[in-house]
């Protein structure tokens, strides 16, 4: 289903959480909107969690969280949802897994993790969750791939990616998960690599043409979308500076190949630490960083069908550092950061008929 243009697009803004976080962990659940931990005003991680209630539009207490934790992994497995990593109270990776069963509301601890990490990337497919990456207390970034046997509950070991990381973008498209980008250490990775989950192998695509921190990628009709970001300057601007960019680079799948879009189809707005979906026909870019000496409120969607940039409703609460949440025809961005870490939940979304 396509919209009809950028009038096709409006902002839903839900009441505001209980506690101010960033880097809150988020996933929906029958209707509910579940946020777990996250950092508070302190900037230590929390154990709170809450859930909102989309129907009624009313926030529930939920018992808190085993371990207090920010940047965490979640994945949902039926009436279940699984917590995997982050980092604690004393700033160290986690390696605690903790599951909210939904029908009892209360906490299950689950086999740990063979070794704690942060930016751990989670995909779940057929009832099966595969953590990929991470960085460990040595601050190193890790390799590790592992699948969570629910019924078992254990972890095995898969094949390590090729290019190790954390914080890394990941897709799931067929049978293969996509892994795009992440940092090691301060440095952004420019990797693109798959994992094949029948055959069990990862094939190296060709990396991304600029080398980006804190860019946004997503995922539509058969391309891979990375956008913006912070550019870090070449080994020979030694006295050149990070830069905001609207840079625009898309993969296409079926050809194998990357492309830079030129100068007049990049983003209008230069921003890094954005959210990115893609929503209604369009990639979607919304808040972030850019030259502003404050948060962005901007939008902007890019048409797949006209292939151009359109200007979209901005965010009723300019933010960076978000979390953010599909669900069916809604991009939800959540808390975040403004001017100290932010209670807002709003939804760019379609409008009823469209």
């Amino acid at each position: 289903m396509a919209a009809g243009g950028s009038r096709a697009f409006a902002w839903q803004v839900f009441p505001p959480m209980p506690t101010c976080r960033v880097y809150g962990t988020v996933a929906h659940q029958d209707g509910h909107l579940l946020v777990l931990g996250g950092c508070g005003r302190a900037g230590l991680p929390l154990d709170t969690a809450e859930t909102l209630d989309m129907a009624s539009h009313t926030w529930l207490a939920l018992a808190p969280l085993p371990t207090a934790r920010a940047g965490a992994a979640a994945v949902v497995l039926g009436k279940q949802v699984l917590v995997v990593g982050g980092v604690d109270e004393g700033q160290s990776p986690v390696a605690a897994v903790e599951a909210f069963l939904a029908d009892e509301g209360r906490w299950e601890h689950r086999a740990t993790l063979p070794q704690a990490a942060m930016g751990i990337a989670a995909v779940e497919r057929d009832g099966l969750v595969y953590a990929l990456g991470g960085m460990g207390s040595d601050t190193a970034p890790q390799a590790q791939v592992r699948v969570y046997e629910p019924r078992q509950d254990c972890w095995l070991s898969l094949p390590s990616m090729p290019t190790p990381c954390y914080g890394a973008s990941t897709f799931l498209h067929g049978n293969k998960i996509y892994v795009l980008g992440g940092r090691q250490g301060k440095l952004p990775v420019t990797a693109f690599e798959a994992f094949d989950l029948e055959a069990r192998t990862w094939t190296r695509h060709p990396s991304l043409p600029s080398r980006r921190a804190f860019a946004g990628c997503a995922m539509a009709e058969g391309s891979v979308f990375s956008l913006g970001g912070l550019q870090q300057p070449g080994p020979h601007n030694f006295y050149s500076r990070p830069h905001f960019v609207n840079t625009v680079e898309t993969f296409d799948l079926e050809r194998g190949s990357w492309t830079k879009l030129p100068r007049g189809l990049r983003m209008r707005d230069k921003r890094a630490d954005f959210v990115v979906g893609a929503l209604g026909g369009y990639i979607v870019a919304v808040g972030g960083l850019g030259n502003q000496p404050c948060p962005l409120g901007s939008a902007e969607g890019f048409s797949l069908a006209r292939r151009r940039w359109a200007v979209l409703p901005a965010m009723p609460t300019a933010r960076c550092s978000c979390s953010s949440l599909q669900a069916g025809p809604r991009l939800f961005v959540i808390g975040g950061v403004a001017q100290g870490p932010s209670q807002a939940v709003e939804a760019l979304c379609l409008r009823d008929g469209v």
